[in-house]
């Protein structure tokens, strides 16, 4: 019994409204919890748990869950970022247009936009709406490995 944690976390997120736990083991699989247990913590199991990227031989790399906590967002080494519904946890998009590792993701304001970083040596930024780019940023000379966004005054 208890809490199961990965003993090789990846990544960790917690969502804005403070309701949701995302851990990400470096297998790739993600454990929900409710970060505030009814009951103590001896006795606390995940929500859920599933493999981000399922393929063989692929890593998840990070999580993020959006400001408005209806999606999480995975990257992994398969080159591409994974958004799961947090109400049902299924995967609602696969976007992949990186050919090479999505490092980070992050998420605009208001959650209608998603910005990733690769070892492809491009950010891209993404439309969650239609699951398309909007724009790809060129120019850098090796792997990008994180991102920031940062539309507050937007």
């Amino acid at each position: 019994g208890g809490c199961r944690i990965p003993t090789a976390i990846q990544a960790v997120d917690i969502s804005y409204d403070s309701r949701t736990l995302a851990v990400v083991s470096n297998h790739g699989t993600v454990y929900i919890w409710d970060p505030i247990p009814p009951n103590c913590l001896e006795d606390h199991h995940p929500i859920t748990k599933f493999r981000a990227h399922p393929e063989l031989g692929s890593y998840c790399l990070h999580a993020k869950i959006a400001p408005d906590c209806r999606n999480l967002c995975t990257t992994g080494s398969d080159g591409t970022a994974r958004l799961y519904d947090t109400t049902t946890w299924e995967l609602s998009h696969k976007l992949h247009q990186h050919t090479k590792w999505v490092w980070d993701a992050a998420f605009c304001a208001d959650s209608s936009y998603l910005v990733t970083a690769s070892s492809d040596s491009t950010s891209r930024l993404w439309n969650l709406r239609s699951g398309e780019v909007v724009r790809q940023y060129h120019g850098h000379q090796s792997a990008v490995t994180c991102v920031a966004l940062n539309d507050s005054s937007v």
